[in-house]
């Protein structure tokens, strides 16, 4: 988002002060490439990447017609408006705001111009995956692969050495693969030995917590009427290195339990799906599997999304991972990652989040178990406004496999204030303003929280299980994304035909509302040095799932208003007529009263029916023009009222002699 506001605002000035504009034939692209450190220097050239090398990158077109898009996502996720989640399937996102096949063809053209080869290419136009030399790339970027010294870490990277331009009839978004500067890292930790777990209420070993232990305590919390299992609901994970099975089934047969969701292993590139040690750890991947599986046990399946950066020497591939779950067949409405990294550019992979909202996909991203975020902290994606950044809590509960007891803040959870400096979204200004602590003007986080402190149950490695060792808001995001299922399946049962989308609006309507403390355990003592308090804080967010009632909360009811036409032309002393139809959401059956507004002096409106009974059906909005109303263009808004429910549409008057 700043860097296209940089974009247009270069441009301006280029053009008012009759400077001359970048022509096609060396289009500079729309998100920066140059690492910070080779930029200042912190980083000295040490070499050269050889010009045989072999390499593979990924091209990325931006959305076409962004403003429409901007204007759609308001809309969808506007409970007033007609269009309030009436989510984009892949093809018709595609056809509405992907990149046009002309320029994706022209994008292929100019790859297999340059000795590019195209190995993958993306049904959504977005990414074009090419394979080549360092020296055919450095010629069709024009840049030099350098290879630097790291400036705090005992290895070498290479990154290009200046922004790369391209010769091509568009603007390309951005480059993936450019450099091996930053390694990912999985946002869990193991325990210091010299610290002593506080586990004593979980079913597994040692009083370790299960994932089954985590949906008794958010979801079940000892009602037995909550028998929701994610039926008919899949799930995705974000991983940068594959996982082996095995550890999968040692956990289950362990703990006395059967899996019974269909895994998918899923590479988008040139990473192996299997993850065995001594080279590989698959710590991180099981992880998300068992606490995903075990808060949505019925789900009709899990993908796992996996691509290239968890190994050393490997470019970072969030390009290849994040469009996989955009354009995969069928989407998963409920996507986790439990990776952070540094992109040179944090607005990057905005193409992808974006389209993920549109499609009515939510993305749970972990917060980090460092603290506070700091300017020179390791915590992206958490901070992005597209996002739902999940924090930790230490978390009791009054039995074995039983019910929630009593929560604090983890003294180790991430969350602060955006140290990207993204601008505070619209759905959290109010939380912000009774936030002592919050941002203003920035983005704040976490959203959510749930236990992330050293008292789970890991099988990893291929090795003996573990108890109690490790911990980390890796545990707590994919237990979200599982409950998440569970109120997209809640959802569907009360008759909705989509999913809930992108949830962050929604959880901050219900944290500002008078049920906050019936749908979330508020967490007001412990947390990292920002603390804790009442309502929204900058250690758990809202903090956790309370039983059900956040499930019935966000799958709640409701109903969206629609004219037909939405323009109606009438003559001075004549009579026009549009169609206002209502549609229930989420097994709505309330009566609706209607009314309209805005209208100007000389014309008169009615509405039969002034009211729809259950929510569902038409009423005809009856506009008379006088004879001596005033020519012009008009606002008309028609709102319906439902007790506190609310939705409207407007209807544009055009007054003709």
């Amino acid at each position: 988002m700043i860097r296209r506001l940089n974009v247009f605002l270069l441009t301006i000035v280029a053009i008012v002060s009759g400077a001359t504009v970048v022509s096609q034939a060396q289009q500079s692209l729309l998100t920066s490439h140059v690492r910070e450190v080779v930029r200042n220097g912190q980083a000295p050239l040490v070499g050269h990447l050889p010009a045989t090398q072999s390499m593979r990158i990924v091209l990325v077109l931006p959305h076409q017609n962004q403003p429409a898009l901007d204007d759609f996502l308001k809309e969808v996720y506007d409970p007033s408006s007609p269009s309030f989640r009436k989510f984009l399937t892949v093809d018709e996102f595609a056809a509405r705001f992907a990149p046009s096949q002309e320029d994706y063809d022209s994008l292929i053209q100019f790859a297999k111009s340059n000795g590019l080869t195209v190995v993958k290419t993306s049904r959504n136009r977005t990414n074009l995956d090419v394979t080549g030399t360092v020296a055919d790339i450095e010629k069709a970027l024009h840049v030099t692969m350098g290879v630097y010294q790291h400036p705090t870490e005992a290895r070498t990277f290479f990154a290009p050495d200046r922004e790369p331009t391209t010769e091509t009839s568009m603007q390309l978004w951005a480059i993936g693969g450019l450099d091996t500067y930053s390694r990912p890292k999985p946002a869990f930790t193991k325990l210091q030995e010299s610290v002593k777990s506080n586990a004593t209420t979980g079913s597994g070993p040692s009083n370790s917590f299960l994932g089954s232990d985590m949906r008794a305590a958010y979801y079940v919390d000892g009602n037995s009427a909550a028998t929701l299992t994610g039926t008919g609901q899949s799930l995705g994970l974000f991983e940068f290195i594959g996982t082996d099975l095995t550890d999968l089934t040692t956990y289950y047969t362990n703990v006395h339990q059967t899996n019974s969701v269909p895994i998918t292993l899923q590479s988008v590139d040139t990473q192996k799906t299997l993850c065995k040690e001594p080279s590989c750890d698959d710590t991180e991947q099981t992880i998300d599997m068992t606490q995903a599986l075990g808060m949505a046990p019925g789900m009709s399946g899990l993908t796992m999304w996996i691509g290239t950066g968890g190994l050393s020497g490997q470019t970072l591939d969030d390009a290849g991972i994040l469009n996989g779950m955009a354009t995969a067949s069928p989407l998963n409405a409920q996507l986790s990652c439990s990776w952070q990294w540094t992109p040179p550019d944090p607005s990057t992979d905005d193409v992808y989040f974006e389209e993920f909202a549109a499609q009515g996909q939510n993305f749970f991203v972990a917060a980090g178990d460092s603290g506070v975020w700091t300017s020179s902290g390791f915590y992206w994606p958490a901070d992005s406004v597209y996002v739902t950044t999940v924090g930790g809590t230490d978390l009791d509960t009054s039995s074995a496999a039983g019910p929630w007891a009593s929560e604090t803040g983890w003294s180790d959870t991430g969350g602060g204030i955006s140290p990207d400096h993204f601008a505070i979204p619209s759905w959290q200004v109010d939380a912000a303003a009774t936030c002592s602590k919050c941002s203003k003007s920035y983005r704040n986080g976490p959203d959510v929280a749930a236990n992330a402190n050293f008292t789970f149950y890991v099988c990893a490695d291929q090795e003996a299980c573990s108890a109690n060792l490790y911990g980390g808001t890796s545990f707590a995001t994919p237990m979200w994304a599982g409950y998440l299922a569970l109120a997209n399946e809640q959802y569907l049962l009360n008759g909705a035909t989509t999913t809930l989308g992108f949830i962050n609006p929604a959880l901050y309507g219900i944290g500002g509302s008078s049920s906050y403390d019936t749908d979330f355990h508020d967490i007001t003592s412990g947390g990292n040095t920002d603390g804790t308090s009442v309502g929204y804080d900058l250690s758990t967010g809202w903090g956790s799932p309370k039983g059900d009632a956040l499930v019935i909360a966000l799958s709640k009811a409701s109903f969206v208003l629609e004219a037909d036409p939405k323009t109606v032309t009438v003559a001075q002393g004549a009579t026009g007529k549009s169609t206002i139809t209502s549609t229930p959401l989420g097994g709505f059956n309330s009566t609706v009263t209607l009314s309209a507004s805005g209208e100007p002096t000389g014309v008169t409106v009615s509405l039969s029916p002034s009211t729809i009974t259950g929510g569902s059906g038409n009423s005809t909005l009856e506009i008379k023009v006088s004879a001596t109303a005033v020519v012009g263009t008009y606002k008309i808004t028609v709102k319906g009222t439902a007790g506190a429910k609310t939705s409207k549409t407007v209807v544009t008057l055009k007054v003709k002699t």
